[in-house]
Formats: C-alpha cells, structure tokens, sequence
C-alpha cells in the first residue's frame, strides 16, 4: 500500500477522495478534449500525467472544465471502501453532461478498475473505458473502440512495463515540486491491502531514465522532487550486459551533462576504495558489482545519484517499509544536505501480533530498532506513519500497545484508520472483521487525540528555531501570507516579503505554531 508521505493529515491535498484537477492548457482548434480527476495517492496522481502524455500525441489538449471535454477520466483508489463510493457518487454527477454529449467518453482508470474489471462496465452503465495501471498505453485503442461504438476494457497487469521511456505532461504540478515514479507493483502481501492485486508484481524502473527525467525537471526550474513507489527501498535495478553499451541509456551518457548527475560504473571493491576521493555531491560514482554477488543498483544508490543532480534540487520519497529501510538509506540522506529530513514510516499497528496477522513481517521492537536507527544516523528526522485500529481480532490490551507506541516515538504527523475490509484481500479470506464498529471508531478518536497532541509537542520544538523552507506560494487563508515546506515536511506561513518568490528557499524564524503549522518571518 502507498502511503503518502507529502504532508500532514490537515495539509495534504493528494489523499484519498481529493480530486486533483488537471489544470486548463491552450489548445488548437479541432483538438479533442481531456478532463482528468485523480484520488488516492501519489502514485495515482503521477499515473494521470502519464496518461496525458500518452494522449497528448494522439492530439488530445487538458481542460479543467469537464463540460467541454471529449473524453472524461477518473483516476480511481480501492484502498478504502469510502474512496470507492466517493468515485460512484462523482459518476453520477457526469450523467447529465453525458445525456447532452452522446459522443463524450467516460473512462475509469487505476486501481478500482483493476479490482473490479468487467463488472464495473455492467455496474455503471455510464461507464465507457476501464483501464488497469498498466495498460495506459492502450487508451488511443480503446478510445477508437468506444468511438466505433463498443465498450472498452483493458485490466492486463505487467511484470515489465514501467512506464520509463515517457515524459509525463507536468499538467498537475505547480511548477516547483513533481513526481517521479521510479517503480511500480507490490510484493508484500500485506494481508489488508488490496495493492498487489491491482497493481501487479514488483518492478524497478532503470536508473538512467529516472535520472533523465531529474535533469529535464531541473532544467525546466523545478525545485524538489518526490520519488514514488509503494515501497521505494526495495528498489533493485540489476543491469543487463547492453545496459553500458554506448548510446542512448548508456553508463557513459550518464556520466556526462557537465558533470550535473551522476553517473554509475561498474569496478571492484578495490578499485571503489581507491576512486572514493573522486566522489562528490555533483559527480557521484556508485559502485556495484564484484564482492557483492549479483550486480544490482539499490534505492541508497539510487537516492545519491538523484540527490548530485542538482544540490539545489530537494529530494523526497514516498514509502518505506519498516522490514526494508537501510542504515544505508538513512546514512545517504544525512550525507546530502538536499536529501529531506523527513521518513514516513507506516508502523500500522504497535502489537507484534497484529502486525503478524497483516502479514507486515516485523514485530514491535524490530519497528522501534528502525525508529531508534533513524534518530541516531539523522538526528533532526521528522518522522511519520499510518496506524489502522479495529484490525480482525485486536483486543483492548493491543489497542494499547499502538497508543504506547505512538507515545515512545512521538510521530510528527500520521494518517489513521480504522479497518476497512477489502473484497479479495487475504485477510478478508482468512479472518473475521469482528471488532464492532462502534469500538473501532472510539479506538481511532482516541488515536487520532493522542496524535494531535504529539503534533503539537512536535511543532513546538520547532520554536525559535530557523527552517529552510521552499516557497509554494501564496497561503489560501491569506493573501499577505506566502506558504512552503520545511526540509522536514512542515507546512510554514510567513508574510509575504519583498525579493521573495515561488520557488526560492528562505530562511524563516519560527514564532508560532498551531498543531501542523509553523508560522514565523524571513531572517
């Protein structure tokens, strides 16, 4: 399950059941018409400029207004029943633009496609196009299929596609901060999560893409960028032999851009030792292959190839896994000054029991080794999670158990839960939903209580304290007031200041907080 890492509960605009619009571009005359609402996760929403890239070639222009559209899309979430019905009900409102426009194509792409396939086309007769994650390049078929008068359907999972040789159209992006999805599909199983079933097998995207696709967003002015995948540090690209051959892709070209990336080569353990002293923050050689068996890039190379793109370009990711993160990790993101302090670390549960019933495959105590690794290697980390209360069969006692974990790490932020059971996932085979309802609401008041407590305990320490924050712009309460994240993922409100502008990075004083928000002025 990806669990987004970009903000806190209150702040963040891409969770489940947000629609992000894709905003309006000029257009040609004759050009059809594309409308896209994306809900759920990062991942969702880095699929929908995926999807308009594809349509772009195809003569397709974006419009925020779904009046005009030819074609209407929503980009779906399965993780929660709620996130399904909101889809369903938004459905409905397209039913008179639909009795109007008889030409007009509706299409449901993602992960609520992929669970429900065929049967959603017989659900909602409205329904024209429904699209798995990866069968986007499809759509220009599909399309032409409703066009001639048929229902459409593609839901065919890959074990290959990454979607790695597209340039996904920034339409949703506020030109400082952007996505970049560097692997696709889930192996963990975790006995909730309906993601590995709509989403498919786990797979790496290549390195000199990813890397590609930095340089072309810090060309273009772009500031920070989020790396995605549902659990980024099982990243694993192991190179084939053609992989370093010379021209396009190649080790060699990687190498070059004046020496603003960085570039992998392959050498021995001796040779890594004696080359270190070449390493730097805009040229990074990482090594891989002799004495470690299979040559493989993991995501802490991969962290410090993206961080020497630029030294003034952040980076992010979004999600660990508590059973993946490194000292390797974390050591790379203490080593880069643009590597965001900031992990988001779903603990979903503080009873080892629990945790083994999700299938999460660490207990309690391997949880807090990482939380303590973390806080040793990056002292400064902010550090947030995702708690579900009310899994099949939690006891009082184990309630307890997350709500004294909460206690000892003192999240910053987190997203909480309570069980929503998921048709097909392994637990829904095996256990009973069996905590009633109305104990699973009180346990998740009682968690979302303590949390915001905590978030306030943490936002205070940030008093009299100096953030670096990269500015968004302008605050939606105020318009004296700019708004940006901190390097640790704060949202931070100070007066706007002349010579300040979106995009650059201030130093700001914090004066005053709220439970999720820094407030202060530039020094």
């Amino acid at each position: 399950m990806l669990e987004i890492d970009l903000a806190s509960k209150q702040h963040d605009e891409s969770r489940q059941g947000e629609a992000l619009i894709l905003e309006n571009k000029s257009t040609l005359p004759n050009q059809r018409k594309l409308y896209i609402e994306s809900y759920g996760c990062a991942m969702n929403f880095s699929d929908s400029e995926i999807v308009a890239s594809i349509l772009s070639e195809q003569g397709f222009s974006t419009t925020d207004s779904y009046e005009e559209a030819d074609v209407i899309f929503i980009n779906t979430c399965s993780i929660r029943e709620n996130a399904e019905t909101r889809v369903r009900n938004r459905l409905k409102q397209f039913r008179a633009i639909k009795r109007e426009n008889k030409n007009l194509v509706i299409g449901v792409l993602g992960c609520m496609a992929e669970r429900l396939k065929a049967k959603f086309l017989e659900e909602e007769k409205l329904v024209d196009v429904v699209v798995g994650p990866d069968a986007y390049r499809d759509l220009p078929n599909l399309i032409a299929q409703v066009n001639d008068g048929h229902k459409a359907i593609n839901v065919l999972l890959s074990r290959e596609e990454t979607y790695a040789d597209l340039s996904p159209i920034r339409l949703n992006s506020n030109g400082i901060s952007a996505y970049i999805s560097i692997m696709r599909g889930c192996d963990n199983m975790c006995s909730f999560c309906v993601v590995p079933f709509t989403r498919g097998r786990e797979r790496s995207r290549d390195p000199f893409s990813i890397i590609r696709e930095a340089e072309e967003l810090r060309d273009a002015g772009y500031k920070e960028v989020t790396l995605l995948g549902q659990n980024v540090d099982s990243y694993k690209w192991v190179p084939h032999p053609q992989s370093f051959s010379e021209g396009e892709g190649s080790a060699g070209e990687l190498g070059e851009s004046e020496n603003k990336s960085a570039h992998v080569v392959l050498e021995g353990e001796a040779e890594k030792e004696n080359n270190s002293d070449k390493k730097s923050a805009h040229n990074a050689s990482l090594s891989f292959g002799e004495g470690r068996g299979e040559a493989s890039l993991n995501f802490a190379n991969l962290l410090e190839m993206v961080a020497a793109v630029s030294p003034d370009m952040r980076v992010r990711f979004s999600t660990s896994h508590p059973k993946d993160i490194t000292n390797e990790v974390l050591e790379t993101i203490a080593k880069h000054h643009n590597i965001c302090n900031y992990i988001h670390l779903p603990v979903q549960s503080g009873s080892s029991r629990v945790l083994e019933l999700m299938n999460r495959t660490y207990t309690r105590e391997w949880y807090l080794d990482r939380i303590k690794a973390i806080r040793e290697i990056i002292p400064t980390c902010t550090i947030s999670s995702d708690i579900i209360t009310g899994f099949c069969s939690e006891t009082e006692e184990e309630h307890q158990e997350t709500l004294s974990l909460m206690e000892l790490v003192k999240f910053e932020f987190a997203y909480m839960y309570s069980y929503s059971e998921r048709p097909g996932t392994p637990a829904a085979k095996k256990f009973a939903d069996d905590v009633p309802e109305d104990v699973k609401q009180r346990r998740l008041e009682e968690i979302i209580e303590l949390q915001q407590k905590n978030s306030r305990l943490r936002a205070q320490d940030r008093l009299g304290k100096v953030e670096q924050v990269l500015v968004e712009g302008l605050s939606k309460k105020s318009k004296t007031d700019y708004c940006g994240r901190s390097d640790h993922n704060h949202m931070v409100i100070f007066p706007v200041t002349e010579g300040v502008k979106p995009g650059d990075y201030v130093n700001v004083l914090i004066e005053k907080t709220t439970t999720a928000t820094l407030i202060g002025r530039v020094v």
